[in-house]
């Protein structure tokens, strides 16, 4: 529950607005006027705020933290501002959507709306009005930079002059990383099984409309949805939500308050469900989950389907990534591709962050080697049968041009960005009335270039 707490901490401090620890309200901070840009102000409050919010993610902070923080603060209204005066396209319906699904995606980590009112001390319609500004502003400010910065290249030699520019004793060490491709196919259970868990889910509704149970209590039992099943099956769900399957979707929104439907079938096994409330788009469901079970039969089949796959990948007759987008059950694989990636999204990946069955595969492999068809168990714990394609393997090294020249351009490019940015700013920033208070312009020197009035400050 305590990393519950700390990553919807840090979701309200990227809305903008801060949550005090333990789930209690925010106690009030002496306020005051920081700064003025145009006509935003920046208050005292919004820094600190920031600033407590910070802490208790147990992020360092440095010494000059509220002056970088007023400065990013100033920075942002000047590209705000600058994106309205350029009529930028940031809708009101863009902003609701983004406040939605963020609210939405909070709800499902901690349970439900009453859990997330609690830790955060308000509604989720107060949540949502307070953060709507700085969501707006900051989309804003997103808007303004990508269309500062939507032209910039860099080319090799720049690429080189960054690197050869980094102090030698400085470059940045890096562990093996590997590039993973998988193709995978997740077995279909027998029709007859199919049925026999139809057939139980029926008895199950039996059961609950004739009372001899509860929804709740027959979820905990025998739901096999690790997600929700301690809390009897409970989901808070929003139809317009693309992370939900639309067949239990339709069928949730298809029900009256108190009805149980009949199994459905779904890509993730069969439900029951239950509408408990609904508001508009917004609906309280709780549901049962089944599985199928696979057999060993079925997993052989998959075995000699990948085995067919991967001959025809090594006969050169189809290649790897055409082979996944048309054969592989991982659903990734359609929109991004066949290789596994990292958690900064890179296609980069190290041993720790592999399953401990593919690292056994890996071991045993070179490069450009395409594995035998294997099964294995997914985090969800569904069988399934995999073929693993070796792209690379980098050995344990320093940062250098031969091995990881694709990460210095994007480290040289995001440089340049930035530059260009700056130089940006210092050329728009005399045409906006800016003035920053004296305490705060004495304190952080860094501030004083920003003040455009002639006046000293308030």
């Amino acid at each position: 529950m305590l990393y519950t707490k700390k990553i919807v901490t840090a979701f309200f401090l990227a809305l903008g607005f801060a949550v005090a620890a333990q789930g209690q309200p925010q106690k009030a901070v002496g306020d005051k006027i920081v700064a003025i840009v145009g006509d935003r102000i920046i208050l005292q409050s919004d820094i600190r705020n920031s600033i407590l919010d910070m802490q208790r993610q147990g992020q360092t902070m440095p010494d000059s933290a509220e002056c970088l923080l007023m400065q990013q603060a100033v920075i942002s209204k000047v590209l705000m501002l600058q994106a309205e005066k350029d009529s930028l396209p940031v809708t009101d319906e863009e902003v609701e959507a983004e406040l939605e699904q963020r609210v939405r995606y909070f709800i499902n980590q901690v349970g439900t709306q009453e859990a997330l009112e609690e830790m955060a001390g308000k509604t989720v319609y107060q949540i949502k009005d307070d953060a709507r500004e700085s969501v707006k502003e900051r989309k804003l400010a997103d808007a303004m930079q990508k269309k500062v910065v939507e032209n910039v290249r860099i080319t090799p030699v720049e690429v080189k002059a960054f690197f050869d520019k980094i102090p030698r004793d400085s470059l940045p060490f890096y562990e093996s990383q590997l590039e993973i491709g998988q193709i995978v196919i997740y077995p279909k259970a027998s029709r007859d099984l199919e049925q026999y868990i139809v057939s139980e889910m029926n008895n199950y509704k039996k059961q609950i409309e004739s009372k001899l149970t509860t929804f709740s209590q027959l979820a905990m039992k025998v739901s096999e949805d690790p997600g929700s099943k301690e809390r009897g099956g409970l989901y808070e769900i929003n139809r317009t939500e693309k992370s939900w399957d639309p067949v239990f979707l339709s069928t949730a929104f298809r029900l009256k308050e108190g009805e149980v439907s009949a199994p459905v079938k779904s890509k993730f096994g069969y439900h029951l469900i239950t509408l408990e409330q609904r508001n508009g788009d917004n609906a309280v469901v709780r549901h049962i989950l089944r599985i199928p079970p696979v057999t060993d039969d079925e997993i052989k089949q998959a075995i000699v389907k990948l085995d067919s796959i991967r001959a025809k990948i090594i006969a050169g007759t189809t290649g790897f990534n055409e082979a996944a987008t048309k054969h592989s059950d991982d659903e990734s694989a359609k929109f991004l591709g066949p290789f596994l990636t990292s958690r900064d999204g890179s296609t980069y990946v190290t041993i720790d962050e592999l399953d401990k069955d593919m690292v056994a595969m890996i071991s045993k492999m070179k490069v450009g080697d395409i594995s035998q068809p294997t099964p294995f168990l997914s985090e969800q714990g569904k069988k399934g049968v995999r073929i693993i394609f070796l792209k690379s393997r980098s050995e344990p090294h320093r940062m250098n041009m031969r091995d990881d020249y694709s990460r210095i351009s994007q480290f040289a490019l995001e440089e340049k960005k930035a530059k260009t940015l700056d130089k940006w700013m210092k050329a728009i920033i005399p045409t906006y009335y800016i003035m920053v208070d004296n305490i705060s312009a004495a304190e952080c020197p860094l501030l004083q270039k920003y003040n455009t009035t002639d006046t000293k400050g308030f």
